[in-house]
């Protein structure tokens, strides 16, 4: 191992230019391939293939399309005026139907023969609600342009809502939000660098070289069919934040060795070998965290697992081959623009935190207890809705104007086998019964009884018949997620099957959301065990202590505990998709704190007692602790503030309070456990003890080199 590790640093140094030019070829490549990435909207795509509703949009898609929906309120419109602008919409090319009081019933008659009453669900006080149906799917283009269509049809007194005004706005936001946050990251991690180097031009060169990575992740994206829009949302700001440590580490360590040798090169060389270990188990325990996603039945942890720790593959690739050439190529104004250290010592802080130590673990037992418990009562949101749609947004202002007027109005399809037209109408009559339902609509129902359907025309029958299969549409007063659209959910399947016992399917983003809360919740447990069990492992490996996993693993899980427990002491709902993902993330990401820490503390621990390994390690870790865990912080919040995807914005609340808790942790619990578990973990290391004695006095010899060349 050691002979490869040798001629790897020998070829990384030796053939820089050559490395240079391939970095070059691949970040235009990747640049060029990045726009091209296929960006997916639907969630519901993420089901597993075996649930009902996810059978039942594959087959409606192949029988009738995969229709979006909106919902329309126009203001101070007199029928007439309501049902000319209904029939101009009607008349689009993408336009599937509108669902309004004139769909099942006359109203176009003498002012005194209307009830207002009975048409009050969809026109009252001068006001009209409509329901739209599209050909085409909620996040299709063709869908967005019919919509600009539709406002410039209606003009300003309109408000329109629905699934697809919300995949519109986010397809729209993403990208402009994602571009602001990655700006605003840049220049806050370069001022957060800028106190913890020596140099003005190093902050630059590791965000060249994240950059760089960056890219290479976009571009290579395109090697999948497509990427969801939560993992393009969070995965070159994460990548940036989480993968700056390497460089930093490399960095520091040339530095270092750079102080009492001469050759440039040779001290490179010198500083691939010692670090190259370090760097890998780093970036081991963030790519285990990452990858333990890829094995969520709900696949669309497959997806951010997979993009995730391919970016740190790549991050660290590019750190380990392309960094050494261009901090050569650069040393020059490294060396040009050094300046001095702008962050304190942190000796007397290291010197509290140990005094400290036992009040600090009484006060973590006592927090733990209730954190874990308030973590587990967390209230969650689970459907497409809550993803897309947060207050503050117009949209969100506009489906709250068309509720508080007319209610309501959650759109449900059955699709059933097309076998028996009194069947159907049986069923439509019955579901309309149930109190909760505003509408159904059916061709059984439109048709008048004895009337064949044979002679009616195709574009008519269409919408609702294919040779096969019925589509019947379900209007329900409710949200898509709430427990009355639960409970109308199962209850119309429960009429569903007494009609239709197979072949039968209801659809929407109710049963959807029904499928994804029992799917995501099924994956819990074991995406956080395995993500867990993996960075355990790999602890194991680096330390060659089955202690060890334990008393690093403590502080992260403790802060994982305390972060999850945040929305529910505050009354705040929490979309679950995030919840789930942000536990490996945070573990991912924030292990390395204690792997630093627990490092500093065993190579001390070879010459000095207990109290001074643990003051020294402290004191060593903060900095780079401190660097990292503030770039994370800063990214994560940055996230909240900017984003107006729900789902988006509270991952980033998430993994920034992660991070400042993980890093509070680990500077104050971790110690203690270092110095409790002492005799257990400095008598579990055998030959790897003595491995330590070697790099603890190899570094000695080289401060002592250091300190020789500066009193010279």
């Amino acid at each position: 191992m050691k002979r490869l590790v040798n001629k790897l640093a020998e070829d990384i140094v030796e053939h820089g230019r050559g490395i240079e030019r391939l970095f070059i070829f691949l970040f235009l490549s990747c640049a060029i391939m990045a726009p091209f990435v296929i960006v997916n909207y639907d969630l519901a795509e993420y089901l597993p293939e075996t649930v009902q509703s996810e059978q039942g949009l594959q087959l409606m898609e192949k029988e009738f399309g995969y229709p979006g929906t909106a919902r329309l309120m126009l203001e101070d419109v007199s029928l007439y005026q309501a049902k000319a602008v209904k029939k101009e919409i009607e008349e689009l090319p993408h336009v599937d139907q509108v669902l309004w009081c004139d769909t099942a019933s006359d109203v176009y008659m003498a002012e005194n023969f209307i009830d207002y009453d009975d048409i009050s669900d969809y026109y009252k006080d001068g006001c009209a609600v409509m329901d739209i149906t599209f050909k085409e799917g909620d996040a299709q283009k063709v869908t967005h342009r019919t919509l600009d269509q539709i406002r410039e049809i209606v003009g300003e007194n309109a408000y329109i809502a629905g699934n697809a005004p919300q995949q519109q706005a986010l397809q729209e936001n993403l990208t402009r939000e994602i571009n602001l946050i990655m700006v605003l990251a840049v220049v806050m991690i370069l001022a957060i660098l800028t106190l913890s180097t020596t140099s003005w031009f190093e902050p630059i060169l590791f965000l060249l070289v994240m950059g760089v990575a960056i890219v290479i992740n976009s571009g290579t994206n395109i090697l999948f069919p497509n990427i969801s829009f939560v993992t393009k949302s969070v995965a070159a700001i994460l990548q940036l934040a989480v993968s700056m440590d390497y460089s930093i580490f490399l960095l520091h360590t040339y530095l270092r060795k750079k102080m009492y040798m001469e050759d440039d090169k040779a001290a490179m060389k010198e500083a691939i070998r010692e670090s190259i270990n370090s760097i890998l188990a780093s970036g081991m325990t963030t790519i285990m965290g990452f990858l333990a996603l890829a094995f969520m039945s709900f696949s669309i942890g497959f997806d951010m697992g997979l993009v995730l720790s391919k970016g740190i593959v790549i991050s660290l690739i590019t750190v380990l081959f392309l960094m050494p050439a261009l901090i050569l190529r650069c040393q020059s104004l490294i060396v040009k623009t050094t300046h001095r250290g702008l962050m304190p010592d942190f000796r007397r802080f290291s010197q509290g935190v140990y005094k400290m130590r036992h009040v600090i673990a009484v006060i973590v037992l006592i927090i733990a207890v209730p954190a874990y418990v308030a973590q587990g009562m967390n209230d969650f949101t689970y459907g497409t809705a809550s993803v897309s749609g947060g207050p503050g947004t117009e949209l969100y202002e506009n489906e709250q104007v068309i509720n508080e007027k007319f209610g309501r109005s959650n759109l449900m399809m059955a699709i059933v086998p097309n076998d028996n037209l009194l069947m159907e109408r049986e069923f439509a009559d019955q579901v309309e019964e149930l109190e909760y339902v505003k509408s159904v609509t059916s061709l059984a129902q439109i048709v008048p009884e004895g009337v064949p359907e044979s002679i009616l025309p195709k574009s008519a029958t269409g919408l609702l018949h294919t040779q096969d299969y019925t589509r019947i549409l379900i209007q329900v007063r409710s949200k898509e997620e709430s427990k009355l659209s639960f409970q109308a959910s199962d209850e119309i399947q429960e009429i569903m099957r007494e009609y239709y016992p197979q072949d039968a399917y209801l659809v929407g983003v109710t049963p959807t959301t029904q499928d994804i809360k029992a799917t995501i919740n099924a994956d819990y447990s074991f995406v956080n065990f395995l993500s867990l069990a993996a960075v355990a492992v790999v602890v194991v490996l680096a330390f060659r202590s089955v202690v060890m996993p334990i008393v690093v693993l403590i502080p992260i899980e403790l802060a994982i505990f305390i972060n999850m427990a945040v929305p529910y002491l505050m009354g705040q709902k929490m979309i679950f998709m995030g919840y789930l993902v942000v536990s490996c993330v945070q573990l991912g990401a924030t292990v390395d704190y204690s792997i630093l820490l627990s490092n500093h503390y065993i190579a001390n621990r070879e010459t000095m007692d207990k109290k001074g390994a643990a003051v020294e390690a402290i004191r060593l870790s903060t900095p780079s602790i401190l660097t990292s865990g503030l770039i994370v912080t800063t990214v994560g919040y940055m996230m909240s503030f900017i984003c107006t995807i729900p789902a988006i914005a509270d991952m980033g609340e998430l993994i920034g309070r992660g991070a400042l808790f993980s890093m509070v942790m680990v500077l104050s619990i971790l110690p203690a456990l270092l110095v409790y578990f002492d005799k257990a973990i400095t008598g579990r290391f055998g030959n790897f003890k003595s491995l330590l004695k070697k790099r603890g006095r190899k570094n000695r010899e080289d401060e002592n080199a250091a300190g020789a060349k500066e009193a010279a």
